[in-house]
């Protein structure tokens, strides 16, 4: 899902995070577990937390006369933390002008550091633990992947791409290493693997021609190949932007570790379905990118929610509130107003063919994650709540090659997770009724964080 909306004193963040190196061991008592696996949820549990990692997973009788900082969690319910495995963060602009991909400004970058830093902080304030951004200039991702690997800022952990890579004149050609040939490209991708070392590499593999979108270069499918095969061999895994089910197969067939999107333009083929179950191929579902264009005519309300006031400046809820009143598009911001309008249109009609391709392909498991609005539309695509709390968890440590180490709560893995106060396999809105977030064994000091809609008091006194 893409969110690009939204630190505090270092000394501050410093003594944060060296203070729990040392801090005693955190005991979630008699709490309702829903670990991210897809089992069913487990009552009067204890979660052991000590090092940064889950050592104790178990029934509560077995943490009786452990040492540490005990929580009681009756009437609460443990999750994982959330991960939100296709971003592009926000901080980076032409020359002041919000980036749109297929943009062709020749302003110059200029990076908002605070915008970066309020836009991570509100990923921790849903309860997002992980965010993987898949495009960016490096001046503004790589630094602060920097700082949250150094503990200097309050954040989620951070996996990134640095530049895409991808054809001249195709999708984020201006945010890429364009190459146009091999081995001659080869030079070009070592020089970014050297210097960016990018968590997992986005390819673009769309010659668009869609909805409002005209035609442009792809990427040629023996390049993209060979671009996989570089990544994979230097330990990397590939996810490829796609937006229809022919560039999918193509993407996979040539060896590609994982899709940044589900294909949207179409329902997919039963055939599509079945090889996704045969290979399990992490997708990631980014039902929210088409969504955000009509929600904020259809129901501006949801900018009054209180995740929104609490994450977003009250001037830009205002300026969208405007534009819902008086009739404006937000969508393709530097195209003709007819491309806005009908791009906005023909979204909404293909979010919910996404739906369908979601939950017939998450019948055999295969897709990523989300966040709290992609939660909701994963519900409103008919998939129980049980499952997408595991897309939102396990999966998307999956798409990131990371599942033995964290995306669920069990023992020896880090300690990532939300408290709640509410039940998410009843309603997956309850994954909203935050009473704590973990990140790495620390719970986050929510009035410590930086959010664009101002100080927020801490949720766990």
């Amino acid at each position: 899902m893409i969110a690009s909306k939204k630190f505090i004193a270092l000394a501050a963040t410093v003594l944060l995070f060296a203070g729990g190196a040392c801090a005693e061991p955190i005991i979630i008592d008699h709490t309702t577990l829903i670990d991210g696996t897809g089992r069913p949820a487990r009552q009067d549990m204890s979660v052991v937390i000590d090092g940064g990692r889950f050592t104790v997973v178990g029934p509560s009788i077995l943490a009786q006369g452990l040492a540490g900082r005990r929580i009681d969690g009756r009437g609460k319910y443990l999750i994982p933390g959330l991960m939100d495995i296709h971003i592009h963060l926000a901080g980076f602009s032409r020359g002041g002008k919000d980036w749109i991909p297929g943009s062709k400004s020749s302003d110059k970058w200029v990076v908002d550091r605070k915008a970066g830093e309020q836009a991570l902080a509100s990923y921790l304030y849903a309860g997002v633990t992980t965010i993987l951004d898949v495009g960016n200039i490096p001046e503004n991702i790589l630094p602060l992947r920097a700082d949250e690997r150094a503990g200097k800022i309050l954040s989620p952990h951070i996996f990134a791409t640095g530049n895409l890579v991808t054809y001249p004149g195709s999708h984020g050609t201006d945010i890429a290493i364009n190459v146009t040939s091999w081995p001659e490209a080869k030079a070009q991708l070592q020089a970014q693997f050297d210097s960016q070392h990018p968590d997992v590499q986005k390819i673009t593999y769309d010659d668009e021609g869609w909805g409002s979108r005209p035609l442009i270069p792809i990427l040629p499918k023996d390049l993209l190949q060979h671009i996989i095969e570089f990544y994979n061999e230097h330990g990397v895994r590939t996810t490829v932007h796609i937006s229809n089910e022919s560039r999918a197969l193509e993407a996979i067939y040539s060896g590609v570790d994982t899709l940044a999107h589900t294909p949207i333009q179409g329902p997919v083929t039963e055939a599509f379905v079945k090889m996704a179950a045969a290979k399990q191929i992490p997708m990631a579902t980014t039902m929210m990118i088409g969504d955000n264009y009509s929600r904020i005519h259809d129901h501006p309300e949801f900018l009054d929610q209180p995740l929104y006031v609490a994450t977003m400046a009250p001037a830009e809820r205002a300026r969208l509130k405007k534009i819902a009143a008086e009739g404006g598009e937000t969508a393709l911001q530097s195209s003709p107003p007819l491309y806005q309008k009908s791009w906005r249109l023909w979204m909404k009609t293909q979010t919910p063919i996404l739906q369908d391709n979601l939950r017939r392909i998450d019948a055999d498991g295969t897709n990523g994650a989300g966040l709290q609005r992609e939660l909701e539309l994963l519900a409103e695509a008919g998939i129980a709540p049980l499952e997408i709390i595991k897309i939102a968890t396990f999966n998307g440590a999956r798409f990131l090659g990371k599942q033995d180490q964290m995306g669920s709560v069990e023992e020896g893995k880090i300690a990532d997770a939300v408290l709640l106060d509410a039940d998410p396999t009843v309603d997956i809105n309850n994954c909203k009724s935050i009473v704590f977030v973990m990140k790495a064994g620390q719970i986050i000091d929510e009035s410590k964080l930086p959010l664009a809609g101002g100080p927020q008091p801490r949720r766990m006194k």
